[in-house]
């Protein structure tokens, strides 16, 4: 359902009181960092397992951490005048560990034909070798290599996501055939069985549920702020957490096609699509690594040829030309600033999985925001007590909170909370009796107390007085559950919540139309009522309610078309396929599921939603200083390599030109460190 935020008819809407004793909410959380350079390689040569040494599952970084080891100790062993097979061994070994991987790569593409970046590269490193230049030929090889071991480091972990689904669903289901309880794998419950859940169980399937009552929580899948109630004719989904009552339930889709498998589906598909740099790089590849090559060999061959040149003279001009188009600065160009604005995104808390996200950041026309844990806080909380004329606010809430503390539900849980942190002393009170889809009993001394909703107290002959009524229809309106506490048979007051506004969420948004992202929605799985109070309080313009995951896919690829570059920003599975598909995906890192944290792009590692805005500053400064590296790097390449070929610049000045724009492009990078 998609609204903006026009005059709208109220309607009468009442909440019941759901109880549920196993809110299994979001597991253990693992915040990842990952390191990113981005040189066009597409896979991954090789997958270790998981039980394998961190040796063997790191060799390419260890391989380019010795490269780079082995390459320092050569230039200070020739720097110190230590014996020239000394030194060079050292030399040989740098670009053995530099080169290894680049060679494995490069070598069966030579044979296929084909040349990219990483043929040039091998080539410069080799043309510099040839020409005595071993530690430009060895430094070239090392950054190289360190830049695709942490390319790949990040690609492994994005990999968690398919696993980390997979856990929510369980593996058997206790299914009812032919009179028979009987337990068997999920895979192979057919259309039409029977499947029983016990309370506290998380529900296997999705289907229609045709006997018993219990409070469910959908979180997982709708991201639903509280427990819905279940009864016949109601349809639940595998993976949501039954509550306190036992259910049957007929199964109305396969596991293949249960709405939860469908999210791994949408989640790989959306993690095998490639990245808009991806497909650029590819193609400036395919252009400028022949002419590159043609212009090398032509130097080497036309002008002893045609007698302008000896076959000496016109070799060592084409190797240094090779050199000179080696792209060390053009590679390290966006890398560079990636790495340093990936490293001052996580000291500032957020933290961010790849060049092509921070990139991506600061492209944004739109950003779509997940309502609960999101927006909210995640849990609900008292925000409106109205009581009876002669019961004041802290009794109430005394005798409300005295009941609840031995319910467990999460809206009970907030009074206790509410109560604790108001200093009120809670009472003793007796056993506790819960009424699915009503509400609860209890005794506090020799008084009965019940808290419920409206029907609940009419059941038990107990008028609700107009004033109360009057509330408890005002909190319905605003989508906030609500309790009704009576003591015997006098209503003493009503108590509202919510699922309450994060403090900065307000200002966040604010600061993202400073910043020109000024289209802003809410993506939410809560009912409309909900979401339109909530869209009124923190300013959006624009909110749609009701989504289920395909749903949000739907509304985000809307937006997609509308705008181009549009970010995502969620904590639950039910966000991971929106999260994949969004040119950003974001999660909310404190309290975002392990499947939301795998899936997104970046993650604001403190639940700090006024990260956003300085994530995407962060992003447009790197985009600047990348664009500014680019342009040095390609100058200079422009400039030396006709200058080279006519013989203009030795050697040894296309060296230090081409080693210092390198110095260059890296102290450039450097800058961001300092971005606030």
């Amino acid at each position: 359902m998609s609204s903006s935020l026009a005059p709208h008819p109220q309607h009468e809407h009442e909440i019941a009181h759901h109880h549920d004793h196993d809110h299994a909410h979001h597991g253990a959380k693992k915040p990842h960092s990952h390191g990113c350079c981005s040189h066009g390689h597409a896979h991954h040569d090789h997958e270790h397992a998981a039980d394998a040494s961190w040796l063997v599952r790191h060799r390419e970084l260890v391989f380019s951490l010795l490269s780079g080891a082995t390459l320092l100790a050569a230039f200070l062993f020739e720097r110190f005048g230590f014996a020239a097979p000394i030194w060079g061994s050292f030399y040989a070994f740098s670009f053995f560990f530099g080169g290894y991987d680049l060679a494995r790569h490069t070598l069966p593409t030579i044979l296929a034909r084909r040349f990219d970046v990483e043929f040039l590269m091998l080539a410069g490193a080799l043309g510099a070798a040839i020409l005595g230049r071993f530690a430009e030929g060895a430094f070239l090889l090392f950054l190289f290599s360190l830049g695709h071991a942490l390319e790949h480091y990040a690609m492994d972990r994005a990999r968690g996501a398919i696993h980390a689904l997979g856990k929510l669903t369980p593996k058997t289901a206790l299914v009812r055939r032919e009179a028979r309880e009987i337990e068997i794998p999920t895979a192979e419950i057919a259309l039409g069985d029977l499947a029983i859940v016990r309370a506290g169980e998380r529900i296997p399937v999705d289907g229609t549920v045709i006997l018993g009552h219990s409070s469910v929580d959908q979180s997982p899948i709708t991201g639903e702020s509280v427990p819905v109630e279940k009864a016949a004719g109601d349809a639940v989904f595998a993976g949501s957490i039954n509550g306190d009552g036992a259910l049957e339930i007929e199964v109305t889709k396969l596991a293949h096609d249960s709405t939860l498998a469908r999210v791994l589906r949408m989640v790989e598909e959306a993690q095998t699509q490639k990245a808009p740099s991806q497909k650029f790089s590819e193609s400036f590849e395919r252009v400028f690594v022949p002419l590159v090559l043609c212009v090398v060999v032509c130097a080497a061959i036309l002008p002893p040829v045609l007698g302008v040149l000896s076959w000496n003279e016109a070799l060592i001009r084409a190797i240094s030309t090779l050199v000179a188009a080696s792209p060390c600065a053009l590679a390290l160009a966006t890398p560079a600033a990636v790495l340093a604005g990936i490293a001052q995104a996580a000291r500032s808390g957020v933290l961010i999985k790849g060049g092509v996200h921070l990139e991506n950041l600061g492209a944004l026309r739109a950003v779509a925001f997940d309502k609960t844990g999101t927006l909210t806080v995640g849990r609900p909380q008292v925000c409106e007590i109205v009581t009876a004329p002669e019961i004041s606010p802290r009794e109430l809430l005394q005798i409300a909170a005295s009941v609840e503390a031995h319910s467990g539900h999460p809206l009970g849980e907030a009074v206790v909370a509410r109560a604790q942190s108001e200093n009120i002393a809670l009472l003793e009170a007796g056993e506790l009796q819960s009424i699915p889809g009503r509400g609860l009993e209890s005794r506090i001394g020799e008084r009965r107390i019940r808290i419920g909703n409206a029907a609940f107290l009419r059941e038990s002959q107990i008028e609700v007085p107009s004033e109360i009524e009057g509330a408890v229809s005002r909190f319905g309106e605003a989508g906030m559950p609500t309790m009704i506490v009576a003591r015997d048979a006098q209503v003493l007051g009503a108590i509202g919540l919510a699922d309450a506004l994060r403090p900065n969420a307000r200002q966040t948004l604010e600061k993202l139309r400073n910043l020109g992202v000024q289209n802003i929605v809410m993506l939410t799985g809560d009912n409309e009522k909900v979401a339109r109070s909530l869209a009124i309080e923190a300013g959006f313009t624009e909110f749609r309610a009701g989504l289920l995951p395909e749903n949000k896919v739907t509304a985000l690829r809307e937006l997609l078309e509308k705008y181009g570059k549009v970010a995502m920003i969620g904590d639950g599975v039910n966000d991971a396929p929106a999260l994949a598909s969004a040119t950003v995906g974001i999660a909310m890192g404190a309290s975002g599921t392990d499947v939301a944290l795998e899936t997104a792009d970046v993650a604001l590692m403190g639940d700090d939603l006024g990260k956003l805005p300085f994530a995407v500053g962060l992003s447009r400064q790197a985009k600047a200083i990348i664009r500014q590296n680019l342009w040095i790097s390609l100058g200079v390449i422009a400039l030396l390599v006709p200058s080279t070929l006519l013989g203009l610049a030795p050697l040894g000045v296309a060296v230090i030109f081409h080693e210092g724009s390198t110095i260059l492009v890296c102290l450039n990078a450097l800058r961001l460190l300092r971005y606030r």
